[in-house]
């Protein structure tokens, strides 16, 4: 009998712990149908001040958190909280941190406009992910990134944690929306985003000449690409028309649980053949 394959999902938003979107209606079904269809999961989430821990029941784990996560040589401590979504046989991982998520809204103040500290915020959410899957020990066969505040997992992975044995087999997809904050962004975050001893040129991915786009970086380290919003920008659509990784065009709500589960299926058979050859 073969292990059962492993999912990471990685997710800004989530039905029901935040309003309902296009992602967060996405990745509340995507986890329990691969659940439901043989394969292990795990989801992790920020811990923003909008969700509310007592109605959602939220609480920490003790072995998972105490780590600091060091964010432009300041020191942040991680905490992890779970929650079990009713129903659903099904765990949700939070990571929390006071500095960044306690405010009570998610990317932008009362008057729309997006904190300054985003940029911070993404860089301690992304490698806090991936320090929490080490404390996991577990090895992801895939891990599916939903959302702009994900789009560092794939260049932390493939480069500053390039030697971690966890994650030496795992497919990295990322889902193209159409909701990045990254205008906002300025050039020093490439400085801030070079952690673990990367060159700063490994971000250079993420810019686009005149500013930051971190979709263009995504892109740039994933193995696979979903089309996760029916229209997409421009600059959108010619970075995913000039790449040549597999790319699954956006499907309705009707078919993407299925087409998406095939996704995976194609990459990790490719993956299985490429060990055997």
């Amino acid at each position: 009998m073969t292990d059962k394959k492993k999912v990471l999902f990685v997710t800004q938003e989530m039905d029901p712990f935040t309003a309902l979107s296009e992602i967060s209606d996405i990745v509340r079904k995507l986890p329990e149908y691969a659940q439901n269809n043989k394969m292990e999961i795990r989801v992790l989430m920020p811990k923003y001040g909008t969700i509310n821990e007592r109605r959602h029941r939220l609480h920490e784990v003790v072995r998972l958190s105490g780590m600091n996560i060091i964010v432009d040589d300041d020191d942040f401590p991680l905490i992890i909280k779970v929650a079990s979504i009713p129903n659903a046989r099904m765990q949700v991982y939070f990571l929390d941190n006071e500095d960044f998520f306690k405010r009570k809204s998610v990317f932008t103040d009362d008057k729309g406009t997006p904190f300054k500290d985003n940029p911070d915020r993404m860089i301690f959410f992304c490698k806090g992910v991936i320090e929490t899957v080490r404390k996991f020990g577990w090895p992801p066969d895939i891990v599916h990134c939903h959302g702009w505040m994900t789009s560092l997992i794939p260049v932390f992975i493939r480069e500053a944690y390039k030697t971690e044995p966890l994650f030496h087999n795992s497919k990295i997809i990322y889902s193209v929306y159409n909701n990045a904050l990254d205008k906002s962004f300025p050039d020093s975050f490439l400085e801030k985003a070079s952690i673990n001893n990367m060159d700063e040129e490994d971000m250079r991915a993420y810019m686009n000449g005149s500013g930051v786009t971190l979709d263009k970086g995504a892109i740039a380290f994933s193995d696979a690409l979903i089309r996760g919003s029916e229209e997409l920008p421009e600059s959108l659509e010619n970075l995913l028309a000039s790449t040549d990784k597999p790319i699954l065009e956006y499907k309705n709500e009707d078919e993407y649980l299925g087409a998406y589960l095939d996704f995976y299926h194609s990459l990790l058979v490719e993956e299985e053949e490429a060990v055997e050859q």
